[in-house]
């Protein structure tokens, strides 16, 4: 028979009462039935009302019962829930211990105390040292460019240009490609392709460049052969660039007519529309190359007479301009009809850094232009002036060229009095005209504009004429760089490159941080006498970094645990950091972010508020500084609180500036320890050791016989004197086989419990250990096809691998955890299954100081866990009740009983429900959760994502329309076909068809399935907050009631000693979901009001200008201001353009 403790018998008690009272309910029930039936009329009338008020008397009784039975209905004994919890992490800390060799590996490290040192690491003199390497191999890339650059130059000015030159270059569309007959066709040919590891494992041929040409532009144009057959001189210099410098990737030659010269030349793979959009003129490093700093005001004419196809040909010029201006740059626009308008009314008289961010805003505020009114372009042209005087009074902008961009289809009013108020005689703002349409009229005057403003005037009669158009301005905007021979080396933001064709396999496969690179570039003048005041630009040559590269330069092992290094620009964008993430998921696909890069490094390291750390590396300035940091591991699920150290300094011929950060604690200190190479190699060669595969142990991409060497076999070859020429870390193959020696015996312990088969755990599936030096040992005890984590520590499993930009997960969260002590943790289920990993920390201490030397720990599946949980937590029939107050025996799979094992950041372990494992505890019960922050025993901490991704507001009503009828469909479908073969015939010069292989390439700003794209689906760039919690210790406090309406819910919290994990016991029976919501981690977006909003725009964040400026020179020769177009469409091919326009109007 069941024993009842004290707590229970209370509750019988309450149970008879109420059964006490049902019968005297009952009984006068029964009484009034026998009086209502035997007395007579008159008695009746009288005793019903004091019968009913008897009757109301007895049921508040009842219910006041009820209520106080609900009250008092149960009772949680907290001291058997702490039993639990200490039998419960004794066991866990046994399993954890035994099977990872924590003792043993905390031993041998105690054990060489005596014959290591260890000292304090100096921020500052690691960060000029990583500074000047860095310094030091960019130099290398701008000798590799400069050499470039006067080989171009040279052979310019020994050749002569030849109309009638007939030259068979290698195309790299058209490479390898043969005809029907199987000959080679025109431009193509046999060219050598071998895959090769250092160009990203692309089939490439390292003795030879190649040329690409975009779709439209005739890629035997005598412009194009001539500057094909002059560049072939490159070949040799590219060659001798790579011998000299083998970390060199790309280099090439962009030329000013539009082909582009690459080497190593590769095979260039068109869209699927068999189309190829590069133009090497588009390209950021091209333009910064090309021209100094500007600022530009585009000035667009929305008046009636720009409707149809005039404003979509003004849009995708605006585009077109807006994709020529980078974040030295700055920028407005203004369009004008009877009245002038801002675009973007935010800017109102002022300029914006035309970053990324701001380019991409204004692309979409173009796309909602309408027309309507009559031009008048004179209130336009004065506020352009006044905005652009106001920035240069104030030093604001870029101070140097200021340009505006009128675009019209026509100027009828006078306006020289504009110009001899605002611009003559000096002429230091130039003004460039875009007359829009086949309409010649006002041809004249658009021209005259350009032509008395040091400006240049182009026609631009079809979406296709835009492209070359535009880029005329660049070359007027050379002319006084050109003219005084300044080759100005230019290095670019960061980038993410999407030409080449495996650019997805990397996003999938690299760290987002570490998939961007800069450019450096520098223009390719003519030097000839008979051209040098037109300061003709023959183009710019560049190679690129891969910033991967760069920061392999400050090695990880330097920086501590949680340490890192990043690079900014001087405009203070994040060039390298590994909080960047420049990728969103759309679908299934990874994208770069419409702002990737232009974060600004206040938005990642956004504990700095007053921006002192930003404002400091801006300018160029060495220093350090301190700050407490909230930091997020585990995809920003769980918090970690770090002080952190910051120093920094400028890279010198450079406009970018490094900084690293050393964390306290751990990451002040380092220790050295040392073997002999013969005893640390015979450790290094054990099956079950491996190296960090992303460090920089040996490098193995000088020599091309090395890059197939993994970075542990390199590291073996230069020890065993195979490869005594290979360049290796010293230091940190010191560490490396130091840490071999030091962990050997654990191999020995771990096949120990491996071959005591009959003593396994089932469940325990893999013992794992870090070192500093990114060295790991692993054991698995499970094989493939049993293991429930197999992801777990394979090289796909990044985050729990040592890699460029990161340690471990677990060896992260153990270093934050007292050494000694075990932290479990569930990571994500929807990569690795339901396992659990239990780390710990392991240290060296010397005397006051003490440095982490690495983490150990084990894998185990969940279900392993959960059943030694379940065991201990139900109370045999035969427990002794007699001292519990409370229930007895208590059973966590009693039926109104909840039980719950939660970490330090409130995510469930184990619950009664399968599908509970990994969710936020908040998310499952709100009731208990939000208590519990009440007590102070979590604490919510709020973290900030200014990189976020939000779904637009769907205000849009949904623009399908029903067929009414079979005619209207049949219309509807005639007018789109009519109305995209019309725009087919416009965007594509008639002189085109003559070479059929090759026609322009128009590049509308819209696309017809962007119509068809709910607004409510598009993903756009937005701040996010979201919440993390952390469990607070210091408070004791183990149970609590939460009052729910009629109901009371107990609950009893217990702390699982030596670990970081908390028991929970909730009664059940108490629906508390109405008055308490569940508590979600999801990312709230931190909106703005109007005001805010506008502010945060047009602020203009310190920045330091890039120190060369050519705005002027007075050889400049302003006659060459452009000339009308010769492209006319043919009489026939005009009126049958009109006809369909008039059908589908």
């Amino acid at each position: 028979m069941e024993r009842v403790g004290t707590g229970l018998s209370g509750l019988e008690k309450e149970h008879a009462a109420i059964a006490g009272l049902m019968q005297i309910g009952a009984a006068a029930g029964m009484n009034r039935w026998s009086r209502e039936n035997t007395g007579n009329a008159s008695k009746s009338d009288k005793s019903g009302p004091h019968t009913g008020r008897l009757m109301m008397l007895m049921w508040i009784i009842l219910h006041s019962s009820l209520c106080l039975m609900v009250d008092g209905q149960m009772k949680i004994p907290p001291e058997t829930v702490q039993q639990w919890a200490v039998s419960f992490g004794k066991e866990l800390t046994a399993l954890s211990a035994r099977y990872s060799g924590a003792k043993l590996l905390q031993k041998k490290y105690k054990d060489i105390e005596g014959v290591v040192k260890i000292e304090e690491v100096d921020g500052m003199e690691l960060v000029k040292k990583f500074a000047e390497e860095m310094e030091e191999m960019l130099g290398r890339k701008m000798k590799s460019v400069k050499r470039l650059a006067e080989a171009a130059e040279e052979a310019d000015f020994y050749h002569m240009y030849n109309e009638t030159l007939e030259f068979d270059y290698y195309n790299s569309m058209l490479i390898n490609t043969v005809d029907e007959d199987g000959n080679p066709v025109p431009l193509g040919g046999e060219f050598t392709l071998e895959e090769n590891e250092h160009f990203n494992k692309l089939p490439v041929n390292t003795q030879q460049s190649n040329i690409q040409v975009p779709t439209n532009v005739y890629n035997r144009d005598p412009d194009i052969l001539n500057g094909a057959y002059m560049s072939e001189a490159l070949n040799d210099v590219f060659i001798d660039n790579f011998q000299k410098d083998p970390t060199l990737t790309w280099q090439y030659f962009g030329s000013s007519t539009g082909f582009f010269r690459l080497y190593p030349g590769i095979q260039w793979i068109p869209d699927e529309n068999g189309v190829v959009t590069f133009d090497c003129r588009n390209r950021n490093w091209y333009i910064q190359a090309a021209t100094s700093p500007k600022d530009v005001i585009i000035v667009v004419d929305v008046s009636g007479s720009m409707k149809g196809l005039r404003l979509t040909i003004a849009k995708h010029t605006i585009n077109t301009i807006l994709d020529t201006l980078g974040e030295n740059d700055f920028v407005n626009i203004i369009a004008y009809s009877d009245y002038v308008r801002y675009v973007e009314p935010c800017f109102k008289g002022t300029l914006v850094q035309a970053d990324l961010d701001n380019r991409e805003h204004f692309k979409l505020l173009v796309e909602e232009l309408h027309v309507k009114g009559e031009g008048k372009v004179k209130k336009a042209m004065k506020e352009s002036f006044k905005v652009l005087n106001e920035a240069t009074a104030m030093g604001q902008g870029s101070l140097c060229n200021q340009a505006i961009m009128l675009i019209t289809d026509g100027a009828m009013e006078d306006f020289q009095d504009v110009f001899e108020e605002f611009n003559w005689p000096e002429r230091r703002v130039r003004v460039f005209t875009y007359l829009i349409g086949r309409e010649m009229t006002f041809a004249e005057n658009v021209k005259w504009i350009a032509c008395n403003n040091k400006g240049y005037y182009t026609h631009i009669s079809t979406l296709a004429d835009v492209q070359e158009n535009v880029m005329e301005y660049l070359h007027v905007l050379s002319r006084p760089m050109v003219i005084n021979h300044d080759h100005d080396i230019i290095w670019t933001e960061a980038y993410m490159d999407s030409v080449f064709p495996n650019t997805m396999e990397l996003f999938n496969t690299q760290a987002q941080s570490l998939l961007l690179m800069t450019s450096v570039a520098m223009p390719v003048f003519s030097k000839k006498k008979e051209t040098l005041s037109h300061g003709i630009l023959l183009g710019v040559v560049g190679t690129d970094v891969a910033l991967r590269e760069l920061m392999r330069l400050a090695p990880r092992y330097k920086l501590g645990v949680h340490g890192y290094a990043y690079l900014i620009t001087n405009n203070g964008y994040i060039l390298s950091h590994p909080d960047l993430r420049p990728l969103y998921k759309e679908g299934k696909k990874l994208k770069p972010k419409p702002n990737y890069n232009s974060v600004d490094l206040s938005e990642v390291e956004w504990e700095d508020t007053e921006e002192m750390l930003r404002t400091a590396m801006v300018k160029g300035e060495t220093g350090t500084m301190s700050l407490d940091v909230r930091t997020s591991v585990d995809k920003g699920r769980r918090v970690m609180f770090l002080k952190n150290d910051y120093f920094y300094t400028v890279i010198n011929e450079t406009p970018f500036s490094l900084g690293i950060v050393l964390s306290r604690g751990y990451g002040q200190y380092i220790f050295l320890g040392n073997v002999s190479v013969e005893e640390g190699l015979h450790d290094l060669l054990a099956p079950d050791l491996t190296i960090a595969s992303e460090w920089t142990y040996c490098e193995t991409d000088i020599d091309p016989a090395h890059r197939k060497l993994t970075q542990l076999q390199a590291v073996v070859r230069y020890l065993t004197g195979k490869e005594p020429d290979l360049e290796c870390d010293v230091q940190l193959l010191q560490q490396t086989l130091f840490d071999a020696v030091v962990t050997a015996p654990i191999e020995a312990y771990w096949t120990a419990i491996m071959l005591n088969t009959s003593g396994m755990d089932e469940g325990i599936e893999t013992a794992f250990l870090g070192t500093r030096s990114g060295l790991m040992r692993f054991q698995r005890y499970t094989g493939i096809e049993k293991r429930v984590g197999r992801s777990f520590l394979t090289s796909a499993d990044k985050e729990n691998m040592f890699t460029l930009d990161h340690f471990p997960v677990w060896y992260r969260r153990a270093a934050e955890y007292p050494a000694g002590q075990f932290l479990y943790y569930m990571p994500r289920q929807e990569t690795r299954g339901r396992i659990v990993i239990a780390t710990t920390a392991v240290t060296v201490t010397v005397g006051k100081k003490t440095a982490i030397a690495g983490a150990t720990g084990v894998q185990m599946t969940l279900e392993l866990m959960e059943s030694r949980f379940w065991a201990i937590t139900a109370q045999p029939n035969d427990t002794d009740c007699s001292d519990v107050e409370g229930i007895c025996p208590l059973r966590c799979d009693s039926y109104d009983i909840e039980c719950y094992v939660i970490d330090n950041n409130g995510f469930v372990l184990i619950s009664k429900r399968r599908n509970d494992a990994g969710r936020f505890f908040g998310e499952i019960d709100g009731s208990v959760m939000t208590t519990l922050i009440r007590m102070g025993m979590f604490k919510r901490v709020s973290l900030f994502d200014y990189q976020a991704m939000c779904k637009m507001n769907s205000h849009s009503v949904s623009s399908a329309r029903p067929l009414f009828s079979p005619f209207y469909g049949l219309a509807s479908t005639l007018k789109w076909f009519l109305s995209n073969f019309l725009l087919f015939l416009l965007e594509f010069n008639i002189c085109g068809l003559w070479h059929t292989e090759h026609f322009a390439d128009a590049k509308p700003s819209f696309s017809v399935s962007s119509v068809h794209k709910k607004k409510g689906d598009i993903l756009q760039p937005c701040d996010t907050e979201y919440p993390s919690f952390v469990y607070e210790p210091s408070v004791k406090e183990t149970n609590s009631i939460i009052k729910c309406g009629r109901c009371q819910k107990m609950f009893v919290v217990q702390q699982i000693p030596d670990s970081n994990l908390l028991m929970l016991v909730v009664q059940a029976d108490c629906d508390c979901s109405r008055q308490y919501s569940p508590i979600t981690m999801e990312p709230k977006e931190v909106k703005y009001n109007a005001s805010v909003k506008c502010d945060r725009m047009r602020s203009q964040k310190i920045r330091r200008r890039p120190e060369s400026c050519h705005a002027y020179h007075q050889q400049e020769n302003a006659d060459d201001c452009g000339g009308a177009s010769s492209i006319l469409l043919s009489t026939s091919l005009f009126m049958l353009c009109l006809s369909s326009l008039a059908l589908i109007s």
